[in-house]
């Protein structure tokens, strides 16, 4: 059983990550840490955790060395339409504190490292459609800078230092369970618990503004599933493209409108996010993670609607 440690554990995926780890692999073996304090009504954590701020160098260096984790989930970052409003605490954030937990995993000898990366990862100069896994990343948005850099270093720390770096491409990711934090695909999970409240939905990305999406259960399995992953069966390592749907809000719309025929959704597009959303792909190419390790999605549209609306009705009464 492997001594696993999750940095970002209060997040979106952070918090679900580290409930699967520790019905996995037991409680005591998955140290979860967040820079804040954990809201136990909300995050009821039955196993060990840490205050961690993956910007003090010293501190993730004492917590590694304190708990030996043989793989660590590293979580902790700025996502993508928070970032482009502050983009020099991305930088710092997503870049130096990866670079810390890069390091301290080498120098403590860490088995296996997962650092997420993204559909952001991509620019506007990328394939739109049918993105490949590798192919030209000319991000322009401070998120996807971040993420480009962190896919080079643990392709390089993985070369020079034999530091066994895996990560993910992850698209938009829809919970019911946490809300979201700050990323471009945030109405895929927003417009769900206005529809259950039977309220209009203002949409800030155009109607017809197609992104890959992924429901958080089959987001949880392609994370277990690329750190458990054969080593000699990778071609490739750190940055797997993995998707499960491409919609337009309109589609998603017209899909809650089948179990809500009252919902409405309005378009007030924001300049901002719709600029980050229009330079990511369409839809991404991911046999290379199904060739490689056998990624294989579960969940489509209509399954992931039916879920959402289902749970937040429940979590209503």
């Amino acid at each position: 059983m492997p001594k696993i440690l999750v940095t970002g554990a209060l997040g979106q995926i952070g918090s679900e990550l580290t409930r699967v780890l520790r019905e996995t692999y037991g409680d005591a073996q998955v140290i979860a840490s967040d820079i804040r304090l954990p809201d136990l009504a909300a995050h009821p954590h039955n196993g060990p955790f840490e205050t961690l701020d993956v910007m003090d160098e010293q501190q993730v260096h004492q917590i590694i060395e304190k708990h030996q984790p043989q793989q660590i989930y590293h979580l902790a970052a700025l996502l993508s339409a928070v970032a482009e409003r502050d983009p020099l605490r991305a930088w710092n954030l997503n870049i130096n504190g990866s670079l810390h937990i890069f390091e301290a995993a080498r120098k403590h000898q860490v088995e296996r490292l997962f650092v997420p990366s993204s559909i952001a990862a991509f620019g506007p100069t990328t394939p739109l459609d049918h993105t490949p896994q590798d192919t030209i990343q000319r991000p322009n948005t401070m998120y996807g800078i971040t993420k480009v850099t962190t896919e080079l270093l643990g392709e390089y720390y993985y070369k020079r230092f034999g530091l066994d770096c895996r990560g993910l491409r992850l698209p938009g990711v829809i919970s019911y369970t946490t809300p979201p934090g700050g990323g471009t695909t945030d109405y895929a999970v927003e417009i769900f618990h206005y529809a259950v409240r039977n309220q209009p939905y203002t949409c800030y990305l155009r109607p017809d503004t197609s992104l890959d999406m992924m429901y958080m259960a089959d987001t949880l399995r392609a994370c277990l599933g690329v750190m458990a992953a054969e080593s000699q069966r990778l071609i490739h390592r750190n940055a797997f493209n993995v998707t499960a749907m491409q919609f337009t809000p309109a589609q998603l719309v017209a899909a809650i409108q089948k179990h809500i025929p009252s919902f409405v959704c309005h378009y007030e597009i924001d300049p901002l996010r719709q600029s980050i959303a229009d330079s990511w792909p369409n839809g991404m190419d991911d046999s290379a993670a199904r060739q490689e390790w056998g990624w294989q999605h579960e969940y489509d549209l209509s399954r992931t609607v039916e879920i959402m609306i289902n749970a937040l009705r429940k979590a209503q009464h």
